[in-house]
C-alpha cells in the first residue's frame, strides 16, 4: 500500500487540468531553450567550417527530415504504452545532441548527425507531449490546451536564439548547445517527477494495430489540416532557419544593425510575436470558423512571402519590420492546424493521426530549408534578387493549404463558429 501511494505521489496529485498543462508547457519550454541556436549562429558556421549555402540548407533541415522519420515510430507507441516513458526516452536524445554539438562537432558530417539526433529528440518531446496532453485534457478545452503547449514551445524556441547569441558572445558557440543541454535536462526531471501517467487503455491493445496508419489517411478532416500544417511548416522553418543569415546580409546592405536590434533579438521577437499571433488564431478560429480563418491567413502569408525577401535592399529597419509582420502571419494558423487533426481524430488513434501530421508537417520543414539552401547556390550566392526568389518560392507552396481545405472540406470542432464550405 505504501509503495502504491509513493508511485501516485505528485503525479497522482495532477488533477487540475491547469497544473496539468502547466507542468507540461514548463517541460517542453526547458526541452526547446537550445532548439534554434544553430539557427541563431549560422552566419558564423559558413566562417567557422567553410559551409556551402546547399551544405548550410542540409544542416537546416536535417533536424525536421528527422523529426518526420522519428513520428511514425514515436507517436504510435504512445496508443500502446505511457507517453511519458517514450519523452523521457526522447529529451535525453535533445540533450545528448546538444552534448556532441558543443563537444565533438567539427565540420559539416558530424554537425549533420547531432542534428539529426536533435529531431529526433524534438519529434518525441513536442508531439508526444501534445499526445500526452490532449489525452489528459478532452473537450472544448482541449484546443486551448494545444495553443497553450505550442505557445510554450514558440517561447522557448524564440528566446533561444538571443540566448545563443549572448552566450556565444562571451563564451563562445559551443557553450549555446551547453546550455541547451542543461535545459533538456530540466526537462527530463520535471517529466520524471511531475508528468501524470497516461490513461489506461479502453480497449485490448490488439484492436489497434502498431503503426496502421489506414484509418488516419481515410480521415479526410485529419487530412485536411495535416497537408495544410505541411504548407505552414515548409514556410515557417524556411523563415525561422535563415532570418539571422538574411538579416545580417541586409543589415551589410546598408551599415549594420542597431545594438538593440541585431539580427538575434529581430529572430526572437519574430518568434514571440508569432507564438502570440498562434494562441489568438487559436481564438479567431473559433469565432470566425476555422476553415475561413485558414484561409484568411494562407492568403495573407502568400503576399508576404512574395514581398520579404526583397526588403534586403530597402534598409535594415525595413527587413526587420516585414520579417516580423510575416512571422504574425505565419504562426497566426499554425494552433488552429494542428487543435484540427487532434479535435478530429479518433481517440484510440490520436497518436497514429499526430505522427501523419507531423511526418507531412516536418517533411516540409526538412525540404523547405533545404530548398532555401539549395535556391541561394545554384543562384549563385547571396544577393537581394536572389534571397527575394528565394523566398517568394513559398508562395508556390502555400497553395497546398487552401486545395486542401477546398477539396476535402474537413470539419470545425466543438465551440468553433461554424465555417462554410
Amino acid at each position: 500500500m505504501t509503495g502504491a501511494a509513493t508511485d501516485g505521489g505528485a503525479r497522482g496529485r495532477l488533477r487540475s487540468p491547469g497544473l496539468i498543462i502547466a507542468v507540461f508547457c514548463l517541460a517542453q519550454s526547458l526541452a526547446q531553450i537550445g532548439a534554434m541556436a544553430f539557427a541563431a549562429l549560422l552566419p558564423a558556421f559558413f566562417a567557422e567550417w567553410s559551409l556551402s549555402h546547399a551544405e548550410a540548407g542540409w544542416l537546416s533541415g536535417i533536424m525536421f527530415g528527422a523529426y518526420a522519420a522519428a513520428v511514425p515510430v514515436l507517436l504510435p507507441m504512445t496508443d500502446r504504452t505511457d507517453a511519458r516513458k517514450v519523452y523521457m526516452c526522447a529529451v535525453s536524445a535533445t540533450m545528448l545532441s546538444h552534448l556532441g554539438m558543443a563537444f565533438l562537432a567539427d565540420g559539416f558530417w558530424t554537425a549533420l548527425v547531432f542534428r539529426a539526433l536533435n529531431g529526433i529528440g524534438w519529434a518525441g518531446t513536442y508531439m508526444v507531449g501534445l499526445k500526452a496532453l490532449s489525452d489528459q485534457v478532452e473537450g472544448p478545452a482541449q484546443s486551448r490546451a494545444v495553443a497553450v503547449h505550442g505557445a510554450s514551445t514558440g517561447i522557448s524556441s524564440s528566446f533561444s536564439f538571443v540566448i545563443a547569441g549572448a552566450v556565444t558572445s562571451q563564451f563562445g558557440w559551443q557553450a549555446a548547445f551547453m546550455v541547451g543541454a542543461g535545459g533538456a535536462f530540466g526537462a527530463l526531471m520535471v517529466a520524471a517527477a511531475l508528468f501524470p501517467e497516461g490513461p489506461r487503455q479502453k480497449r485490448p491493445a490488439p484492436t489497434v494495430r502498431f503503426v496502421d496508419f489506414k484509418p488516419v489517411l481515410r480521415n479526410a478532416s485529419v487530412m485536411a489540416y495535416a497537408l495544410g500544417y505541411c504548407a505552414h511548416t515548409w514556410e515557417m522553418f524556411v523563415v525561422r532557419s535563415w532570418v539571422v543569415t538574411f538579416l545580417t546580409f541586409a543589415a551589410a546592405q546598408g551599415g549594420g544593425a542597431p545594438n538593440f536590434l541585431v539580427p538575434t533579438m529581430v529572430a526572437t521577437l519574430a518568434g514571440l510575436i508569432g507564438t502570440v499571433s498562434s494562441v489568438l488564431g487559436n481564438e479567431m478560429a473559433r469565432r470566425m470558423g476555422r476553415k475561413r480563418w485558414i484561409l484568411l491567413v494562407f492568403a495573407v502569408s502568400m503576399v508576404l512571402a512574395l514581398a520579404v525577401g526583397f526588403t534586403a535592399g530597402m534598409g535594415y529597419g525595413v527587413a526587420a519590420t516585414v520579417c516580423l509582420l510575416y512571422n504574425a502571419a505565419i504562426y497566426a494558423d499554425s494552433s488552429s492546424l494542428t487543435a484540427g487533426t487532434v479535435g478530429n481524430a479518433d481517440p484510440d488513434r490520436r497518436g497514429a493521426a499526430l505522427a501523419v501530421h507531423a511526418m507531412l508537417g516536418y517533411g516540409g520543414g526538412f525540404v523547405g530549408p533545404l530548398m532555401m539552401g539549395l535556391i541561394l547556390h545554384v543562384l549563385g550566392g547571396e544577393s537581394v534578387l536572389n534571397w527575394g526568389i528565394g523566398f517568394g518560392h513559398i508562395a508556390i507552396v502555400l497553395l497546398v493549404g487552401p486545395l486542401a481545405i477546398r477539396l476535402l472540406k474537413p470539419r470545425d470542432l466543438p465551440g468553433d463558429r461554424p465555417g462554410t464550405d
